[in-house]
C-alpha cells in the first residue's frame, strides 16, 4: 500500500513532522523554503518531535556548529537523558567511541591522531593512486556496459573508489576492500533522523560486530609486524601515550568510523554529481572543455545536493542563536542542507548554478567537528567525475534511480547508466 502523500507544510512551521514525512523526506527543500520565511531560526514545539530548537539559516548554522556551549550529543549526554539501555547496541556505542560523538580531550586526541593523514600534503601525495583506482574502475565500467548493456554506476564506480581510496590511506589490504560496502551501508542506515531508523538497528549491530572485529584483527597484525601505513602508526602512536594499559576500543571506533565517513559521503557526492550532469549535457560540455570549472562544479553539487543535511547538537549551557535564546539542556537540529538553499545568502538557492560565486556551502560541516576528510573527498570528486565524463561522453540514464529518502548519507542507492 502506497503512503499518500501529504503537503510539505501547513502554515507556520513548528515542527518537524512534515520534514520527517515520506514526501519531505522525497523533497525537503520546500521544507526548508518555509523555514527561511520564518527566520534563520525556530523553536519546535511538536509532541513527538526530539528536537526543541532548528537552525537552518546559513549565518546562524555556522555560528551554532562553532558556538562552544552547542556539543554533540556524547554517550554522558545520553546517559543522563534516557539511561543507559542504549548502550545494549554495539553500533551505538561506537559512534560514542568515535571523534564524531565525543568532546573535549578525548575528540581533540583522535583528531590529533588522525588529522595529519588527511592534511592537503598527504591527499596531494594520493593523486597517482586515485587515478590509477579511477581509472582501473572506468576499466570495469566500460566491460559491464559494453553493447549499451546498463550498469550501476554506484556499485561499480561511485562507491568502490572512495572504498578503495580510504583503504589505500588507511593501510587496509586491497584484497579485503570489497567486503566493506554492504556492511557500511547497514551501519550508516541508523544515522538518519526519525523513529524509522530503529528498525535497521539490528543490522547496524551486527554491522558494527564484524567491523570491530576486522579492525582489531588488523590492529592486531600491525603490532605484530607494522608496515608503512596509518593504522601502523596509530598503533604505535597509541602504545606510545598509554603503555599498552588500556584497550584498543577508542582507536578502533575512530578507524571504523572514519572508514565509513570517508567513503560514503564521497560516493554520493560523486553519485549526485553524475546524476546532475546527466540532468544537464550543457553543463557537462562546459566541464570538458574547461577543467577549471571543475571546482565550482564540485562546490555547486555540495550545496545543491549535499550528501548530510543535518548534524545535532545540545546546549551544554545558556546560549543564543541568531537572537534567539536557546536554554541549556535543549536539544538542537542543525539543518546544514537548508543552510546551503538560504536565499539571504545564495541567490535563486533552488537553481543549480555552477558559475555562482558566493562563497562555499556547509556541506562539511563548521568548527572543531568540521569534516575530517572534506580535502580528500573533493580530490577525489575532482579526479573521477571528469574522468567519468572523457571517457564516457554519452552517459546517461538506462532507468529510474528511485527515491532518496534519507536526509544523513543523502544518495542513490543504485543509478542505472549506460556508458555506450
Amino acid at each position: 500500500m502506497t503512503e499518500p502523500v501529504t503537503a510539505v507544510h501547513s502554515g507556520p512551521i513548528s515542527s518537524l513532522g512534515a520534514l520527517l514525512s515520506r514526501q519531505g523526506r522525497r523533497d525537503p527543500n520546500p521544507f526548508y523554503a518555509e523555514l527561511h520565511r520564518q527566520g534563520p531560526v525556530c523553536a519546535l514545539t511538536g509532541p513527538t518531535d526530539r528536537f526543541d530548537v532548528v537552525v537552518h539559516g546559513y549565518d546562524a548554522v555556522h555560528d551554532a556548529l562553532r558556538d562552544p556551549a552547542l556539543q554533540v550529543m556524547t554517550g554522558e549526554y545520553r546517559d543522563q537523558i534516557g539511561g543507559k539501555r542504549w548502550r545494549d547496541h554495539l553500533s551505538l556505542r561506537v559512534l560514542a567511541d568515535s571523534m564524531f560523538l565525543t568532546e573535549g580531550a578525548p575528540h581533540t586526541r583522535a583528531r590529533r591522531r588522525f588529522s595529519h593523514a588527511f592534511s592537503a600534503r598527504r591527499v596531494a601525495a594520493l593523486e597517482p593512486a586515485v587515478e590509477r583506482i579511477v581509472a582501473r574502475r572506468l576499466d570495469r565500467l566500460a566491460e559491464l556496459g559494453a553493447g549499451g548493456t546498463p550498469v550501476d554506476l554506484l556499485a561499480e564506480f561511485a562507491l568502490p573508489i572512495p572504498s578503495d581510496v580510504v583503504g589505500e590511506l588507511l593501510g587496509v589490504p586491497e584484497v579485503d576492500r570489497d567486503w566493506f560496502p554492504p556492511r557500511v551501508r547497514a551501519f550508516g542506515a541508523i544515522l538518519d533522523l526519525g523513529a524509522g531508523v530503529w528498525r535497521h538497528q539490528k543490522a547496524a549491530d551486527e554491522a558494527a560486530e564484524e567491523l570491530t572485529a576486522y579492525f582489531a584483527g588488523l590492529l592486531a597484525a600491525r603490532r605484530a609486524e607494522p608496515e608503512d601505513d596509518l593504522v601502523s602508526a596509530l598503533v604505535a602512536a597509541r602504545d606510545d601515550e598509554t603503555d599498552g594499559e588500556t584497550d584498543d576500543a577508542e582507536l578502533i571506533a575512530n578507524l571504523l568510523t572514519t572508514y565509513n565517513g570517508g567513503f560514503v559521503t564521497t560516493t554520493h557526492l560523486v553519485g549526485n554529481g553524475a546524476r546532475l550532469l546527466m540532468d544537464d549535457p550543457d553543463e557537462k560540455a562546459r566541464v570538458l572543455a574547461d577543467p577549471a570549472r571543475l571546482d565550482d562544479l564540485l562546490q555547486e553539487v555540495l550545496r545543491y545536493e549535499p550528501p548530510v543535511h543535518f548534524s545535532t547538537r545540545w546546549a551544554a549551557a545558556d546560549t543564543e542563536i541568531a537572537g534567539m535564546p536557546v536554554a541549556k539542556d535543549s536539544r538542537v537540529l542543525v539543518l546544514l542542507g537548508a543552510a546551503n538553499r538560504d536565499p539571504r545568502r545564495f541567490t535563486d538557492p533552488d537553481t543549480f548554478d555552477p558559475g555562482r560565486a558566493e562563497g562555499p556551502p556547509l556541506s562539511f560541516g563548521a568548527g572543531v567537528h568540521y569534516c575530517l576528510g572534506a580535502v580528500l573527498s573533493k580530490m577525489e570528486g575532482r579526479i573521477a567525475l571528469p574522468a567519468l565524463l572523457r571517457r564516457f561522453p554519452a552517459l546517461a540514464l538506462a532507468g529510474d534511480p528511485g527515491e532518496r529518502t534519507t536526509l544523513m548519507l543523502r544518495g542513490y542507492e543504485s543509478l542505472p547508466v549506460r556508458v555506450s
